[in-house]
């Protein structure tokens, strides 16, 4: 595949680029969905702005806001880091999969690694959701909650499931979507090309605190920002994006399971998904120590030279791949 751009381009420009890209897919995706609005919701402009400002008093409110959200973000997300690709001359599964699935096993396994993490990652939520800034930052702490209860609230108005259509309608926005987009141009972009420029741990780590930043829920940094070290670490030890994106899609369509059952009156201990607090420490603990030893494990199973004759190595695109000794 030839495209327009040098593929030794230097990696810091290569995310600048994808930046400029992702702009150009909001563009596209802005105008699918005010063409959405207009022909599939009969929403002039103006209406589309009124029932978007106040979704819960507009009766399409909910339908237009999940369409508008899934739109912009596969298409800022997923269009840009895909025509980045193409630009550089790569085809898709190159730039994103130097290395084949090692195993189909390998997706269950992260899929149930973020189940099993779930528990420890409670502390962290209640944790960070208390933390305080500095008092010369209280102005900023004030705002920064106040614009997290509005975003809260919106979310909770988003997971309201009043039937199954809505729940599967979430799982594709909220879940499907954010997990190839994101995973696209967290780990498939930023991150190859941070490990290019500085190294494997360095990139993972600078990679993650991107991740966790964009998001701009300052009470909830920590958590999402370990997150991100999880599927970094994936993605680099196993080199194909597919891992890293069954484990974020599992993160957050396990969550909108618990909620809908919870919605549903499946959950009548008194579980509340939307809660910050901690999980039990009998919960917690058993939690840290199987998901560190379930690391490990993944870590041996996708770096593990599977013959002899073989070794694995660092590719120039930030992914362990294997190549033959000479």
């Amino acid at each position: 595949m030839k495209g327009f751009l040098p593929r030794t381009l230097h990696p810091g420009l290569q995310v600048l680029l994808l930046l400029a890209f992702m702009v150009a897919g909001a563009c596209v995706g802005y105008a699918i969905i005010f063409a959405w609005a207009q022909l599939g919701f009969g929403l002039s402009v103006p209406g589309m702005q009124q029932a978007m400002t106040y979704p819960a008093t507009h009766p399409q409110g909910w339908g237009l806001l999940m369409m508008a959200q899934g739109v912009l973000l596969f298409s800022a997300c997923a269009g840009g880091a895909l025509a980045l690709a193409s630009a550089l001359g790569y085809g898709w599964a190159e730039y994103f999969n130097p290395r084949r699935l090692g195993a189909g096993w390998w997706l269950l396994a992260v899929g149930a690694l973020i189940i099993v993490i779930l528990p420890f990652m409670s502390t962290l939520i209640a944790w960070n959701a208390e933390a305080h800034f500095p008092s010369f930052l209280h102005d900023f702490e004030v705002w920064a909650r106040s614009s997290e209860d509005r975003a809260q609230g919106l979310t909770k108005f988003l997971t309201k499931f009043g039937s199954v259509g809505r729940f599967l309608v979430a799982v594709l926005v909220i879940a499907v979507v954010p997990a190839v987009g994101e995973e696209l141009v967290f780990r498939g972009v930023i991150q190859k090309n941070l490990v290019r420029w500085f190294s494997p741990h360095v990139g993972v780590w600078l990679g993650a605190a991107i991740f966790s930043a964009i998001h701009f829920q300052f009470f909830g940094f920590v958590p999402r920002f370990v997150l991100g070290l999880v599927l970094g670490y994936l993605y680099l030890w196993s080199g194909n994006i597919l891992v890293s994106m069954a484990a974020h899609f599992v993160q957050n369509a396990f969550q909108l399971l618990i909620l809908y059952l919870t919605q549903r009156g499946q959950f009548g201990w008194g579980f509340d998904p939307d809660s910050n607090d901690a999980m039990p420490w009998w919960l917690a603990l058993p939690s840290a120590l199987l998901s560190a030893g379930l690391l490990y494990f993944l870590y041996r199973q996708m770096t593990a030279s599977p013959t002899p004759t073989q070794m694995l190595t660092l590719s120039s695109d930030g992914v362990a791949t294997r190549s033959r000794e000479a």
